[in-house]
């Protein structure tokens, strides 16, 4: 498997991938956890995806888009206050400009097998190193989400903690959780699985 970062599709096959992206989407949160979500002709695709982001994407077997996440600058205005202020202690978020946003996320562990790591997915653990990799080459040294116990617990075992912006609230069938993930070359190093590769270009390591 390998991770890719597209923000503006240049070719034929990254549409395809941005595509596919929202049909994963489609899939995993209106279909399998019954989020209310807006699909048409089985793509999933919200406001957010208007405002130009950059899509981290885990390729898989035969190029299929097996996970995803979007990020965009947390200056730009948040999903999790615009969406979700309930998820935060104040309703109001401290952005800066080495802060973004990771919305979307979802792996197809079905579609990943039996490969783990840890016991984690190794598409979780590489769709968790792509993103800090590409925050941390981009100029971000904290990002921003807002998730669910069940992840937040993944990430606790991945040894990723996130640092909680407010206490849990029940969103429909969901135990919802807004917190704040650092993006660093010890993060990067401890999730990274043996398979990982990306396409994105590291400069050599500072000391983090």
């Amino acid at each position: 498997m390998r991770i890719v970062a597209i923000k503006n599709p240049k070719s034929e096959a990254e549409q395809r991938l941005i595509h596919d992206m929202h049909r994963l989407r489609a899939r995993i949160f209106s279909g399998r956890l019954a989020w209310n979500v807006r699909c048409t002709s089985g793509l999933e695709v919200d406001s957010f995806d208007k405002l130009k982001p950059t899509y981290i994407l885990c390729i898989g077997r035969s190029d299929a888009v097996i996970g995803c996440a979007r990020l965009l600058p947390a200056t730009s205005g948040t999903m999790l206050e615009k969406v979700f202020p309930q998820l935060l202690e104040k309703a109001h978020l401290r952005t800066h400009a080495c802060m973004i946003e990771s919305s979307r996320f979802c792996v197809d562990t079905e579609a990943t097998g039996r490969q783990q790591q840890s016991g984690l997915h190794t598409a979780t653990l590489a769709m968790f190193a792509g993103i800090v990799e590409w925050s941390i080459l981009n100029g971000y040294s904290e990002i921003v989400t807002a998730t669910d116990v069940r992840l937040e617990r993944i990430l606790r075992r991945a040894g990723w903690p996130l640092k909680r912006l407010g206490s849990p609230v029940q969103i429909n069938e969901t135990r919802s959780i807004a917190g704040v993930l650092k993006a660093n070359w010890v993060s990067f190093d401890r999730l990274r699985p043996g398979t990982y590769s990306s396409n994105f270009s590291t400069p050599k390591k500072e000391a983090a």
